[in-house]
C-alpha cells in the first residue's frame, strides 16, 4: 500500500507563487507515475500535471490551465512529487491532490490508485 501526504497549500494572493509537496511511504522513483490533480467547489476533478518514466525517460505532462506557470518534479528525498506554481490566480482556487499509478518499463499502466487527503490552495485577488 502506498500512503501519499500532501503539505504546502495555503491562501496567497494573484500573482503570487506555492510549492506543493507530496511525501510518499516507499519508494515511488522508478514504481510509479506520479500526478497533482484539483478541483474546486462545484467542479469536476482536473489532472493539473504527472510526471512518467524517470531518468532519460522522464516524461512532464501539464493541463494547458496551467502550462507555462507550473512545474512538477520528483522528489527523492520523499519519495514523492511537489508541483511548483507561479502567477497564481483566483481560477487556482481548489483542494490539490497528490496522487500515484503503478509504472512499468517506464510507462504507466492502470487507474491513479492510491491518493493523498488534499492541501487547499485559495488564490485572492
Amino acid at each position: 500500500q502506498l500512503e501519499l501526504v500532501e503539505s504546502g497549500g495555503g491562501s496567497v494572493q494573484a500573482g503570487g507563487s506555492l510549492r506543493l509537496s507530496c511525501a510518499a511511504s516507499k519508494y515511488t522513483y522508478s514504481s510509479y507515475c506520479m500526478a497533482w490533480f484539483r478541483q474546486a467547489p462545484g467542479k469536476e476533478r482536473e489532472e493539473v500535471a504527472h510526471v512518467e518514466g524517470y531518468d532519460a525517460t522522464e516524461r512532464f505532462h501539464y493541463s494547458d490551465s496551467v502550462k507555462g506557470r507550473a512545474t512538477i518534479s520528483r522528489d527523492n528525498a520523499n519519495n514523492g512529487v511537489d508541483l511548483q506554481m507561479s502567477n497564481l490566480i483566483p481560477d487556482d482556487t481548489a483542494t490539490y491532490y497528490c496522487a500515484a499509478r503503478p509504472m512499468s518499463g517506464g510507462n504507466c499502466y492502470d487507474d491513479y490508485k492510491y491518493w493523498g487527503q488534499g492541501t487547499q490552495v485559495t488564490v485572492s485577488s
